[in-house]
């Protein structure tokens, strides 16, 4: 018998974000799953009466909370040590968390101080011959793993975008507080301040519907034998102002910034997508002026739409990669396209 922990930290006004509903989905149907089981809720932050509402309908034998001012934001020493003192009062076999970049960071900590076993990238949960089963991928998705462990706790970072989020009736309840550990206290390490880009600045939206993605060729020659890059960044961000799509790009255009040649002025690694980038899970997926070979689609295997457009009708797109390729000039289509979204 298994006594699961669905473990999570909160947003900031106390509630729970979407990974950690998706997360929350996964660890009730591994406990329904497994016969005999118990399923306990864990929260952490400065507020989390909120997140306690939304679990009351989850059906959990035991809400644990560690609510204190300093996990208002992400820091190793704090997270730590709050989550390590939530499965010590939970007695968790099966730790369930949300695969975030504060948890990614952590938890693989917080396994060591238990004496456990963790696993990240975990996709998909299952029940084999009664014991957890794990799905994930290896080498930039290109390889997928089945992994059963004997050692306890085991920890599991599910990626964002497996699970459907829940959707449960919010209610009332409370939680059992957890005693703040030492660390928490006087921590070394200090938070004063964070510093974002403007809401009109940030290209990367995990949340969005639609994954915009450009490659090389907008940087490229056109037809006219000139390059048009201002042309091409006017046009690419007033469509992502319109529709809140998020912004990918092929290796190739990210890396001709070192190569000294023209690039798109608001691109980084961070957008990048493919073998060497991101595997992003966006519903629907818009890929402009990319070849479509292996290294670049590999990360484009979880977006459920894909559409291209690229001038050349034989790319590697056209082979079974999208279901939609529009052979077309993409400053003309995009240009088409903002105006048709201006009006």
């Amino acid at each position: 018998m298994e006594t699961i922990l669905f473990l999570t930290h909160t947003e900031a006004d106390g509630s729970l974000g979407r990974a950690a509903l998706e997360s929350l989905t996964a660890a009730k149907q591994l406990t329904e799953a497994l016969g005999g089981s118990s399923l306990v809720a864990g929260l952490l932050g400065s507020q989390t009466e909120a997140a306690v509402g939304q679990l009351a309908g989850v059906g959990a034998s035991r809400i644990l909370a560690v609510t204190d001012e300093q996990l208002a934001q992400p820091r190793y020493a704090t997270d730590a040590a709050a989550a390590t003192a939530i499965c010590q009062a939970a007695q968790a076999t099966a730790v369930i968390a949300p695969a975030t970049s504060r948890f990614n960071r952590v938890l693989p900590g917080v396994s060591h101080r238990l004496g456990g076993a963790v696993d990240t990238h975990v996709s998909q949960l299952g029940v084999s011959d009664g014991t957890i089963e794990v799905t994930r991928w290896f080498y930039r998705q290109r390889l997928r793993g089945r992994l059963k462990r004997a050692q306890r706790p085991w920890i599991l970072l599910i990626d964002p975008g497996c699970y459907a989020a829940w959707s449960g009736e919010p209610g009332t309840g409370a939680a059992e507080a957890v005693s703040s550990p030492a660390d928490l206290a006087a921590p070394r390490t200090q938070v004063t301040g964070i510093k974002a880009p403007a809401a009109d600045a940030q290209t990367i939206r995990p949340d969005a519907d639609l994954l915009f993605v450009t490659g090389a060729g907008w940087t490229k020659k056109q037809a006219d034998g000139q390059t048009h890059v201002p042309d091409a960044e006017k046009l690419i961000l007033n469509f992502l102002n319109a529709t809140r799509a998020s912004l990918g790009s092929s290796k190739s255009l990210v890396d001709l910034g070192g190569e000294g040649q023209a690039v798109l002025s608001f691109l980084t690694h961070l957008n990048q997508i493919g073998q060497t980038g991101a595997t992003p899970r966006h519903p629907k997926g818009l890929a402009t002026c990319c070849h479509g070979e292996e290294p670049h689609t590999v990360g484009w295997r979880f977006v459920n739409e894909r559409r291209v457009i690229n001038t050349d009708g034989t790319c590697g797109w056209a082979r079974g990669k999208a279901d939609v390729l529009y052979v077309a000039d993409a400053f003309a289509v995009m240009k088409k396209v903002n105006e048709l979204l201006a009006s």
